[in-house]
């Protein structure tokens, strides 16, 4: 059975202990590929350095994560572009619009996404959104930059089957990850009332464990417990539920 973690901050300082077991456990567990989203100019270095451990499983991404977005946007954005000029990445990632923490900087988060869009036509490279408390800004400047061949995934994806559906439409896939196995999570409606070909699986490692490791450090090798519950979900084999997401992350992010 092969799995694909399409959403995993391995690099960050909750495995400074264990990195490399870590990702051992997550091979071993049948998790082949594990997709490294940048947070900001402070976490590229030890994500690279972890891609460059594991260079055929552990992939980065590069953006700026909303939540890292300030005044000073414009000059990270600037960085972000050079490194995506020198370095070959999987997507652009993870960027979007978070109102849930702080919505001083609502204004540049909007910008910077704008950016973020326009550097994934750019550079043929997929968009992994996080939309917390923000899809109908998300939906909004997505319709207002309408471009062919746009694709991607909204990371966590925090709404309803109706807006599941206007995903869909927008021609992005649907990331589901441990909230599923949550009691009464509403994306477990969604993953019910979609098709496995808009799905495709995450951790968001070290956070979001799912059950029955919920309230403990995420890790890559955990994605089988995802899996597992969109496969009672969808009333079908986790080896389907594997063959199908696995597929789908291959294509959006041309892995080989």
């Amino acid at each position: 059975m092969q799995l694909i973690d399409t959403h995993a901050h391995l690099y960050l300082e909750q495995f400074d202990k264990d990195r490399t077991l870590a990702v051992k456990r997550a091979l071993e567990s049948g998790v082949t590929h594990m997709l490294l989203p940048n947070v900001d100019e402070a976490t590229i270095s030890s994500m690279m350095q972890l891609h460059s451990s594991f260079p055929g499983n552990c992939i980065p991404m590069m953006a700026i994560h909303p939540t890292s977005v300030t005044k000073d946007y414009a000059r990270q954005l600037d960085n972000i572009e050079r490194q995506l000029e020198n370095h070959q990445f999987c997507a652009i990632g993870e960027s979007g619009i978070d109102l849930y923490w702080d919505k001083t900087f609502f204004k540049e988060q909007c910008i910077a996404f704008e950016k973020h869009i326009e550097l994934a036509v750019n550079f043929d490279l997929p968009l992994v959104i996080h939309s917390r408390n923000s899809l109908n800004e998300i939906f909004d400047i997505l319709n207002n930059n309408r471009v062919k061949n746009l694709r991607g995934v909204f990371h966590c994806f925090p709404g309803d089957v109706r807006q599941a559906q206007k995903v869909i439409d927008l021609g992005f896939m649907i990331g589901v990850g441990g909230v599923v196995t949550f009691k009464n999570s509403t994306i477990a409606k969604v993953v019910e009332n979609i098709g496995l070909e808009h799905i495709l699986l995450e951790t968001d490692a070290p956070y979001l464990a799912p059950v029955p490791k919920r309230g403990k450090r995420n890790e890559s090798s955990y994605l089988v417990y995802i899996a597992e519950k969109i496969a009672n979900i969808k009333k079908t084999d986790v080896n389907e539920v594997a063959s199908v997401t696995s597929k789908n992350s291959m294509d959006v992010f041309k892995l080989k």
